[in-house]
């Protein structure tokens, strides 16, 4: 049996991305965060883990992986998102697309998708 443990997330600052995404996914740092590493895990216990990891680049532009967020209310996750420090992307949409483009302060994109009841915890 195999699963997921972590997800790593390459960020040029480690206690801003801890704030950011704790307040983002109502998780926290599993243990102390070092100068170039954190892990943080769901406050509620079960589901994948989130490593943010120290890095020297930039964000890339063009990313072949990114985050997908469940939302059963987009728009107001969105807003509570960009409230965050998310920023919004500059995004060619095709028609009815049920996510919206954002952006980390570290520049990572990610989407808020319209999931409706699938946004539930399992």
């Amino acid at each position: 049996m195999i699963r997921i443990g972590s997800i790593v997330w390459g960020v040029r600052d480690i206690p801003r991305a801890v704030e950011f995404w704790s307040a983002v996914l109502g998780y926290g740092p599993l243990y102390e965060p070092d100068v170039d590493w954190a892990l943080l895990a769901p406050a509620a216990g079960a589901g994948p883990r989130l490593a943010l990891k120290l890095v020297g680049s930039e964000a890339n532009p063009s990313p072949r992986h990114h985050l997908d967020l469940y939302a059963d209310d987009q728009g107001a996750e969105a807003d509570r998102l960009r409230a965050l420090g998310a920023t919004d992307v500059e995004w060619d949409y095709e028609d009815g697309a049920d996510y919206i483009v954002l952006a980390d302060p570290d520049g990572n994109r990610f989407c808020v998708v319209a999931a409706g009841e699938a946004a539930a915890t399992p």
